[in-house]
């Protein structure tokens, strides 16, 4: 399987692969492109007999992912395409001082100690450079021959150090000190980070954020390590670490220090996660921007994202775990808190379908007549694509009102369908969040009503009471 399909469960994919093999149509499955829970997953369903990854003296997201260290405990072959870093990099790789020095003791390539490089760390890797001349084949050949001293291991591994990682020996430093700590706040984009963060900061611990300083996560390991360096005891970092490789290097700097490395994962659902970005946007803006004004707001704040950017995060998500190099991990769980003084009840009713008729209209006045807030949501896509004007918009939704036989106060999307680029469109909770921030809304005390088949889900998700249009009780 050359990656996994986002759109695809993998266990889909790879049930398939071993419907394959069970019908004798493939001999062993492979995977390719895959993180640690990916491979864990796969094998919990067929064996697996090989991975190939991306590895190389020049990319080493492999080791540092923890990839190459499982494959090896595993005793799964690891086939390591673009060994030598592709064309882009052959030109660095014959200058290398290192990779040159080395070559000239063996009287080979350089490219032949990168490629030596990868087959010394375990035998269980396979290069696989993209031999085609016959200069190239015998190359590989002759560099899969090559013995390294002890000397060309001790160079190698301080001008790449991820492959230390895999060698008795030769391992980070194992954390001792006591005094110290560095705290790694994780979670999806809105999770909550920054509200934990600042309860380590005025614990006193000093905070680190690429978002503030500008700049990597590398760059951010690279201060990480300065600020250890010049004597700091207590520090927290709380950008989106969702991929094992940055968290190593986060590891690896605090490491070699000696100071522990504590995980805290916000295990915060993106349903939560998106109505923690909406209100953020709501309380700063008064408003949802649209995608245009997002991507500029983006610039100077860093809480102005799209959609998009929670999903992505959710698709490249490894939950952390201690077998990384963590202290321990503690795992946090969200819990919503309703807006000090919101107490107000409504009904809020997806107006379009024709669902306001006067048998709905009925009911919703004796809400209204309760002292409920009566509220309306809209999707108008024609204000986008320019075949409607918002001044016709108005004059439906009026005739709503007409029909209620009192003024319903309604809210609309104006984008266009596709992939979510506004914080607006249903199911997406923005609108929803808007109405409970202008009125002061208890989502307890609001009921919904909607007729799609997202309206359950997008009610439960607002903390909203779902009822079918017909369904609503009478109070």
């Amino acid at each position: 399987m050359h990656a996994p399909d986002p759109r695809t469960p993998l266990s889909t994919s790879v049930k398939a692969l071993a419907a394959l093999k069970r019908d004798g149509l493939v001999e062993r499955i492979g995977l390719s492109n895959v993180t640690v829970g990916q491979i864990e997953e796969a094998r919990r369903i067929t064996e697996i007999d090989s991975v190939q990854v991306e590895l190389s003296v020049w990319n080493d997201a492999a080791l540092l992912s923890g990839v190459v260290a499982h494959c090896i405990a595993h005793d799964l072959q690891l086939l390591a395409y673009r060994p030598i870093g592709g064309r882009k990099s052959a030109a660095r790789t014959a200058s290398h001082p290192v990779l040159g020095a080395i070559a000239a003791e063996h009287e080979v390539s350089p490219a032949d100690i990168a490629l030596a490089w990868l087959t010394d760390l375990s035998g269980l890797i396979v290069p696989l450079p993209g031999v085609t001349r016959t200069a190239t084949a015998i190359a590989s050949v002759r560099a899969q021959r090559l013995t390294l001293t002890e000397s060309d291991r001790r160079m190698l591994d301080d001008a790449f150090p991820a492959g230390r990682r895999l060698k008795g020996g030769h391992s980070v430093v194992v954390p001792s000190r006591r005094d110290a700590e560095v705290v790694m706040v994780m979670g999806l984009p809105g999770a909550g980070k920054t509200t934990m963060t600042s309860q380590f900061v005025s614990e006193g611990y000093e905070r680190l954020n690429r978002d503030q300083a500008g700049g990597t996560l590398k760059a951010l390991s690279m201060e990480l390590d300065r600020t250890l360096a010049d004597g700091a005891s207590r520090i927290v970092l709380d950008n989106t670490y969702t991929s094992r490789k940055s968290r190593a290097e986060v590891i690896q700097a605090a490491a070699a220090h000696g100071v522990p490395v504590r995980g805290v994962w916000l295990s915060t659902s993106v349903d939560d996660a998106q109505i923690n970005a909406a209100s953020r946007l709501v309380t700063r803006y008064g408003r949802l921007p649209g995608d245009q004004e997002l991507t500029a707001l983006r610039r100077t704040d860093v809480a102005a994202f799209l959609p998009t950017v929670q999903f992505r995060y959710q698709r490249e998500l490894e939950p952390p775990d201690v077998a990384e190099g963590f202290s321990r991990v503690d795992v946090v769980p969200f819990v919503r808190r309703a807006p000090e003084g919101h107490r107000q009840g409504a009904v809020i009713v997806w107006t379009d379908d024709g669902l306001v008729d006067p048998t709905l209209a009925g009911r919703l006045r004796m809400y209204r007549d309760a002292g409920r807030l009566i509220l309306g949501l809209s999707w108008q896509p024609g204000v986008s694509d320019g075949t409607r004007t918002p001044e016709q918009v108005a004059a439906d939704l009026a005739r709503l009102s007409d029909i209620a036989g009192f003024a319903i106060e309604t809210e609309y999307c104006p984008h266009a369908a596709g992939p979510p680029r506004c914080w607006c469109r249903k199911p997406l909770p923005g609108l929803g969040v808007l109405l409970i921030h202008r009125h002061r809304l208890d989502p307890a005390q609001c009921v919904y009503v909607g007729s799609a088949h997202v309206d359950p889900g997008y009610a439960r998700k607002l903390g909203f009471t779902y009822y079918a249009p017909g369904d609503l009780p009478p109070i």
